[in-house]
């Protein structure tokens, strides 16, 4: 077989990084009550480290979706899928794409129900640990953070093109930033002198404009997050990705998100809690009057979180939050 882009991939040759610790992989694989046979799709692929215990939990006769915008990740992966493949009996499907194409994809392939979806939005270790890529404050590279380089608009562009205004809603909105006037001002005065073009240089300016910030943590870390998500449109395939995983969801079918920002986390919550209601006629004086019957039963009546264990172990946890909802 061959790749196709953006098409479905299939085979393909990539150099092996180091393996991703997948994150509170128990508990996905708990709440997805997955069983072979079954139609699975991880909506972020990444290294393939939740993906492979899917495939092994839907093997044989199941198959499992999964969808990644990033190249390098995805042939790491890839190969990773076509070993578990091999020794289960599974089969799968790559799609080079972001998964607010979900139900487009699967539809093409002839999947217009799935039996279990999981979105991981937490970012992968080659992002962070690749200078090029530019997520990181903390290491010299140019201001990128693109999870897909066929799309044109970086971090550098967000910063030396966007009106103060908007810059001011990134911080504010992305970036929960008080201060997000103070510093869209004084990235409007320094880029008349100097564009910003390396992670050092902004990492260092915003701690200027901002402060130091608490110990242990850096002033730049959430407006680093914001200039990503906007970059990427994070919350827009969220949105779009998430309400389409409800639709395809067959009865019973199962959906787990985790999230590892306020904002993620408060959006899914909200999704969640949407469609596990009612939803009422505004102008039923009475409230009898049904628009939309609820669709969703909610499996965590509150976050889940990763044991100390855990969060000892792999960093990158910490901040996460797992949520799940079941398909009436």
């Amino acid at each position: 077989m061959q790749q196709i882009y953006p098409e479905v991939l299939t085979q393909g040759e990539g150099p092996v990084t180091p393996r991703h610790d997948p994150v509170l992989l128990t508990e996905c694989i708990q709440y997805l009550n997955l069983k072979p046979g079954m139609i699975v799709v991880d909506c972020t692929l990444g290294l393939g480290g939740h993906s492979c215990e899917l495939l092994k939990a839907v093997s044989p006769g199941g198959h499992l979706y999964a969808f990644e915008k990033d190249e390098r990740n995805l042939k790491v992966a890839q190969k990773r899928l076509e070993e578990v493949a091999s020794e289960v009996g599974g089969t799968f499907t790559i799609f080079h794409d972001s998964f607010s194409s979900l139900t487009d994809r699967l539809k093409r392939e002839g999947a217009s129900r799935a039996d279990a979806i999981l979105f991981d939005l937490g970012l992968s270790s080659p992002h962070v640990d690749d200078a090029e890529r530019g997520f990181s404050f903390l290491k010299e590279g140019p201001l990128d953070m693109r999870f897909d380089p066929r799309q044109t608009k970086t971090a550098a562009d967000v910063l030396n093109t966007y009106t103060e205004k908007e810059l001011a809603d990134v911080f504010f909105y992305l970036g929960e930033e008080r201060a997000s006037r103070k510093l869209a001002a004084a990235v409007i005065h320094d880029r008349k002198q100097t564009p910003f073009t390396s992670t050092l240089q902004f990492a260092e300016f915003v701690s200027r404009v901002l402060g130091r910030g608490k110990p242990g943590r850096h002033r730049a870390t959430q407006i680093f997050q914001a200039l990503r998500m906007e970059v990427n449109e994070e919350l827009m395939a969220l949105e779009l990705g998430l309400n389409q995983a409800i639709e395809l969801l067959a009865p019973h079918g199962r959906v787990v998100v985790l999230s590892y920002h306020s904002l993620e986390d408060r959006f899914v919550k909200q999704t969640f809690k949407q469609f596990a209601t009612d939803l009422r006629d505004p102008t039923d004086i009475f409230g009898a009057r049904v628009l939309r019957l609820k669709s969703l039963s909610l499996l965590t009546k509150k976050p889940i979180f990763p044991s100390k264990e855990e969060s000892t172990r792999n960093s990158r946890s910490r901040s996460a939050v797992l949520r799940a909802a079941e398909k009436l």
